[in-house]
């Protein structure tokens, strides 16, 4: 939504409002007693409602830079490495 703003100030396209609706489907397997537990996203759908005066095509070029633009729907679209690491007591703890 932060996306949706900010490339509506720039087109100069008027947002009176604006609501969003996310679901995301998840799984997860495996056991926490055997180790072996496994998330997994299985989608995601997302509703945006905008409330503007201005003619839709225009609308529409905020919608299409805003999700162009946001760094977690790219992300989704385009997976990226992840890295991460566990500090225990200022320690590095292997989780390997």
């Amino acid at each position: 939504m932060t996306q949706v703003s900010r490339y509506g100030h720039m087109l100069k396209v008027t947002v009176n409002g604006m609501r969003m609706r996310v679901r995301a489907r998840y799984r997860v397997t495996g056991s926490v007693l055997d180790d072996s537990v496994r998330a997994s996203m299985m989608g995601a759908e997302t509703t945006l409602e905008i409330d503007s005066p201005d003619p839709p095509d225009r609308v529409s070029r905020v919608v299409r830079n805003a999700e162009r633009g946001c760094f977690v729907m790219q992300a989704l679209l385009e997976p990226v490495p992840v890295t991460g690491q566990t500090i225990l007591n200022g320690q590095p703890l292997a989780t390997d």
